[in-house]
This record gives structure tokens, sequence and C-alpha cells, in this order.
């Protein structure tokens, strides 16, 4: 008898708990891809609005320094004097995986990029459902770096946040 109850129960709770697959909402991943594409989009013609119209007000955008973890009204202050110079930056996606939550309130991504400064670059982050419509609360840029030069680069990122340490 237990046995009989136990493993429909286990059974079931593996497949409400487990993460959705990519595919699982087919009709809204592309608008969560719509306002990534947006993002990108926005950021190499230096609009500002356009731009930060893709994140939530209470938004967090992290650089890829270790220092960057900005709340959206401190990176638009940032961001938005490049802009308004006309200095945008462009990252290329080349691949992106989404996922959505069950309740489809929530995605979040990964997405590999290419610039022509920086190279092949990587941005994860969450896009929550608002009003309707998908925005970004939180952002997450990165500069992957190939494991076999990863003790050179770590002891070359020592050497120069140390002096900000002491």
């Amino acid at each position: 008898m237990i046995r009989t109850l136990l493993v429909p129960s286990c059974v079931a709770v593996l497949f409400t708990s487990a993460p959705p697959a990519p595919d699982d909402h087919p009709a809204a991943v592309p608008a969560v891809e719509k306002v990534l594409d947006t993002l990108h989009d926005a950021a190499s013609k230096a609009d500002g609005k356009r731009y930060f119209s893709c994140f939530a007000p209470d938004a967090v955008f992290f650089g890829t320094d270790a220092t960057e973890r900005w709340t959206i009204d401190q990176f638009r202050a940032y961001a938005q004097a490049r802009f308004d110079q006309g200095t945008g930056w462009t990252y290329h996606p080349r691949k992106r995986h989404v996922f959505l939550s069950r309740d489809r309130e929530t995605a979040w991504f990964d997405e590999a990029l290419h610039n022509a400064k920086y190279g092949e670059c990587r941005g994860t982050g969450v896009l929550v459902k608002r009003d309707g419509g998908w925005k970004i609360a939180q952002y997450n840029l990165t500069i992957p770096i190939p494991n076999e030069i990863a003790l050179e680069v770590v002891g070359r990122i020592r050497e120069v946040t140390q002096p900000r340490r002491e």
C-alpha cells in the first residue's frame, strides 16, 4: 500500500518541481527574446529611452568589473551620459537559452554575445512580467575566461585589485 502511494507521489514531485525546458512555453519565448534584442539594438544606437524601457524600475545591472553592481537608476546615470554623447555599445547575440517559470511570470536566460572590443561575452539574467509585458529585473554581463588561463587571469586581477583593498 505504501509503495503504491509512494512511487506516484515521488514521480509527481519530480515532474512538478523540475524547471521547465526552454520550449515549454513557445509563445512566450519570442516575447522575452524581443526584449533582449531590443536592449542590444538600443544600446548599439545609443538610444537611452528605448534601452531603459527594457528594464523593471527595481532592476539591477552587473557589469564586467567586480565593483559594478548598479541599481537601474545608478546605471542610467552612467549609461545615459554616454548615450547623450552618441556613444553606445554593441553586443551581437550568438546563442541564447530562455527558460520560463510554470506560471509564465518569470523568465531567465543566458546568451553568448560577441563584442568587437572584448570578444566573446556572456549575458545572463532574469525578466519579470509586469503590466502584460516583459521587463529585465537583473542583467549580468561577463567575460568568460578559458580554464587554461584562469589562474593567470586571477593573478592579474589580484594585482589590480590589491591596491583597492588597502
